[in-house]
């Protein structure tokens, strides 16, 4: 943060846009093997996985299998998006590479799934976030705010206000031209940030609208930095974040890492660490490397600032 203290359709329009995205996010590659006949199979023993996780209060473990779930039913509703026919013979735009189209019928019959049921979880994977905070359950989410306080980027560290360094800011400064707002931060930060408005966490900012060139650094504990990010999605989508620049760890692995990453405009994956601060002035470490999202129309200028310190990419 610069010292910083989660969306549902129900329209057929919504799903397949969705289940669109999940295939180009997964790639028709990633389905030629696919299995669909295994799903259940497959969705059966990741709920296994997550009851068995919660019951022996391995939260680690949980995460990896609710992850897990969430991943291997996104493939399958790719692959139905991709190999089922919508009706009449079914104009696809995507289709499963040598597979050929499949009557709801007959795909209802080797899967074992009815298709509103697909159409159903569709509309859960809309809302990422929601549905892996549902799948992780109430006494997860109660002990991840145990150490909320006691989190910040690196379990343990006891802090949770890591400030960004000056000369980051500045790069954002650089590209965005000027910070309109910090939703997440704390009143020493903004000495560095200087945003012509902000919000700390007394005045917590997701629970308002935000607008303009924003920067947000969120907190790293859970579930906070899911809300965080969820919420940018959400207010670059609505268009009242006409550019933004938000820098998190690099945990690619996340549902909301993908999140963030399915509308962002380019993403800069730092080389080595950001050294954050903390209030009184010691270095904080985090335990991995980081990555700035960049949303906006001025891909080149963010591209050039932000390569001295590491690789650029765009996400497809």
């Amino acid at each position: 943060m610069g010292g910083n203290s989660k969306l549902g359709d129900t329209g057929k329009g919504t799903n397949e846009s969705v289940i669109g995205q999940s295939l180009e996010i997964i790639g028709t590659r990633d389905l030629d093997h696919y299995e669909p006949e295994r799903h259940r199979v497959r969705d059966a023993a990741h709920d296994y996985g997550i009851k068995e996780a919660k019951r022996i209060k391995d939260w680690p473990k949980l995460e990896e299998a609710v992850d897990a779930k969430i991943g291997e039913q996104r493939q399958f509703v790719a692959w139905w998006n991709g190999a089922v026919s919508q009706g009449h013979g079914g104009d696809r735009k995507e289709q499963v590479s040598g597979a050929r189209y499949l009557p709801f019928r007959e795909a209802e019959r080797l899967t074992g799934m009815k298709q509103p049921r697909v159409s159903d979880l569709g509309k859960r994977l809309s809302r990422p976030e929601k549905y892996r905070s549902r799948l992780l359950g109430a006494e997860y989410r109660a002990a991840m705010l145990d150490v909320a306080d006691n989190v910040r980027g690196t379990q343990g560290t006891g802090e949770n206000e890591w400030f960004t360094p000056a000369e980051y800011i500045e790069l954002a400064r650089g590209v965005l031209g000027e910070i309109d707002l910090d939703p997440a931060t704390h009143d020493e930060a903004q000495k560095t940030i200087k945003a012509a408005r902000y919000f700390t966490k007394a005045d917590d900012g997701l629970k308002r609208e935000w607008h303009g060139r924003v920067w947000l650094n969120p907190p790293y504990a859970q579930p906070l930095i899911a809300d965080f990010v969820s919420k940018m999605c959400a207010e670059r989508r609505a268009g009242r974040v006409t550019a933004a620049i938000m820098l998190t760890h690099n945990y690619t692995d996340t549902a909301w890492f993908h999140d963030a990453a399915s509308v962002a405009d380019v993403i800069c994956f730092t080389r080595g660490r950001v050294k954050f601060y903390e209030p009184d002035g010691a270095t904080a470490a985090p335990t991995q490397g980081q990555a700035f999202f960049y949303f906006g129309s001025e891909i080149e200028v963010f591209a050039a600032a932000f390569r001295a310190i590491g690789f650029v990419a765009r996400p497809f």
